[in-house]
């Protein structure tokens, strides 16, 4: 594999120059990083027949409990009926709970049970060993590193949102 070499530092500044081929390299590791990241929740989603779908809304809902079904719309950047497909499926089996807005009463918050909760830890476990493993080989400034690559590639509303949800819920 080739060297990632830091450019000379010209006005203060460090710049990174990567070939096309260092970067096609990096587009293939996030593919099977994100393969494998996936792998685990999407075989315990299986055997419920649910999908990558059912994850994220059962993960963004437990991290902001109560949230609306118009800022997990937000969030998750998919159609209102699509949205509404999987939390359908999700109340019907007992993981998700909706409750009408006590200010708003249009407004639908959202809430795990603790039949969703139960799942949510499952899954999430299965990801925090797979990043906590992940996290200890590369170690501490290969996981700044990482974490500000990850941020550099959302776009501006999505790191606001992640920067946002993050600070509320740490």
């Amino acid at each position: 594999m080739s060297e990632i070499r830091p450019a000379p530092v010209f006005g203060g500044e460090s710049l990174l120059f990567l070939t096309d081929e260092q970067l096609r390299q990096g587009i293939e590791a996030m593919f099977f990083a994100y393969r494998g990241f996936t792998a685990d929740p999407d075989r315990i989603l299986s055997d419920m027949s649910y999908g990558r779908a059912h994850h994220r809304a059962i993960h963004f809902i437990n991290r902001a409990p109560g949230t609306t079904v118009n800022n997990l719309l937000a969030i998750l950047g998919v159609t209102k009926q699509s949205l509404n497909r999987v939390l359908r499926t999700l109340i019907e089996d007992g993981m998700v709970e909706s409750r009408v807005g006590t200010v708003d009463k249009r407004e639908r918050h959202l809430f795990l049970t603790g039949k969703g909760r139960a799942l949510e830890a499952t899954l999430s476990d299965a990801q925090r060993a797979r990043m906590r493993a992940a996290y200890k080989d590369a170690g501490p400034e290969a996981v700044a590193g990482f974490r500000k690559v990850l941020e550099a590639m959302m776009d501006a509303d999505m790191r606001h949102a992640y920067k946002k949800l993050r600070d509320t819920t740490s």
